[in-house]
């Protein structure tokens, strides 16, 4: 995995060098080792000055003696809670020669102007795809390592980021946040929205470069695709019969269950298609011949 040099967010308290990894600053420090009379009991680093050890030994006791005035938050070095008081304050003073949007810290503005070098320090070693932020980078391995960290605790399903875990959760508690504000239609994610939407606007964006008919899904489009192809991906384990859609697979399979799932609710005669039920309804909403 590639790093960035510029993002080195552990710094020597000694020199004020900055690493991209705590490793490498623990080999560093080794350096100083010889002109830090001040050694941490818990953890063996030392530091030059007595104040810089006074500092660190406050990340072994939890110690934090400096108070926001505001909030009450509390932090152990003075210059996390100078940090910390611009966000009460909305004080940005690190602001881009492009667009002039502003920041709270430099290291926000780095990362803003990758929006308008286009750079991409971070690469993925397997496929070669580059990406801007280094959080993105780890989320994108997941495709190769299939890792799915996040679990569904009703279902047991799994997922590799968080925010699909929790559009999953949804099917359990039915909420569906997404409304469509012509008929109020509801749905569970954006996307289905999106294309429900195009019910109401006709808008097609997916176009055959065959005949040029055009669809409000990709789906419809791929399932079309295959009336040129001739393709037919179903196919039945029973009789290796082959199908272009799934739903006529779904519906020979009941030709070897003899499953009827469409069932009359005036009479109970069953039918293994619904078509044919519609045909049977007939029969009793059909007026009587008059005597």
């Amino acid at each position: 995995m590639h790093i960035n040099t510029e993002e080195k967010p552990y710094i020597c308290e000694v020199c004020g060098r900055t690493f991209a990894f705590n490793s490498y600053l623990q080999s560093h420090m080794q350096e100083h080792a010889m002109d830090k009379p001040y050694s941490c009991e818990v953890c063996g680093i030392s530091f030059a000055m007595d104040s810089q050890l006074e500092s660190h030994v406050r990340s072994h006791t939890g110690e934090k003696p400096y108070s926001c005035e505001v909030c009450g938050s509390a932090f152990s070095r003075t210059s996390t809670l100078k940090r910390h008081i611009q966000i009460h304050t909305g004080e940005k003073p690190y602001s881009c020669e492009v667009c002039s949007i502003s920041f709270s810290r430099k290291s926000y503005l780095k990362t803003h102007m990758r929006t308008h070098t286009g750079e991409r320090p971070y690469s993925c070693d397997v496929c070669g795809l580059s990406f801007s932020l280094s959080f993105i980078l780890k989320r994108h391995m997941l495709i190769h390592t299939g890792e799915k960290p996040y679990y569904c605790e009703v279902c047991d399903s799994s997922f590799a980021r968080n925010s699909q875990l929790k559009i999953h959760m949804r099917t359990h508690t039915g909420e569906k946040p997404n409304c469509c504000g012509v008929c109020n239609a509801a749905f569970i994610k954006t996307s289905a929205l999106k294309e429900h939407m195009r019910t109401h606007t006709g808008e097609k964006p997916y176009f055959c470069e065959v005949c040029n008919t055009s669809f409000a899904l990709n789906a419809n489009l791929k399932r079309h695709m295959t009336t040129h192809t001739g393709e037919r991906p179903f196919s039945c384990k029973v009789c290796d019969k082959s199908f272009a859609k799934k739903s006529n697979l779904t519906r020979h399979i009941l030709t070897h269950t003899g499953e009827k799932p469409h069932s009359c609710e005036v009479c109970g005669a069953a039918f293994s298609r619904n078509a044919p039920l519609k045909i049977h309804m007939q029969m009793h909403t059909a007026p009587l011949d008059p005597q």
